[in-house]
């Protein structure tokens, strides 16, 4: 392998926009900033957020409430 091709490999700050949280990892960057971590990620929290655009979610659940799915 080539010596001087290859990135460095040093320890990173890694910063989440949305909580504040903050861990150390290795990467080839020196500060990390997320948008979303495992801290206040809806998935890993058991949050659920429905973003209603025009009654869309609302009109899908009357839509199938009944549980026969789609008319013939």
């Amino acid at each position: 392998m080539k010596a001087s091709i290859h990135p460095t490999y040093e320890l990173a700050k890694v910063t989440c926009r949305s909580c504040g949280a903050t861990w150390e990892t290795r990467s080839t960057i020196a500060d990390l900033h997320v948008d979303v971590c495992s801290s206040c990620h809806p998935f890993y929290t058991g949050e659920q957020r429905i973003v209603d655009t025009a009654g869309r979610v609302e009109r899908f659940r009357r839509r199938y409430a009944s549980g026969g799915g789609a008319q013939k």
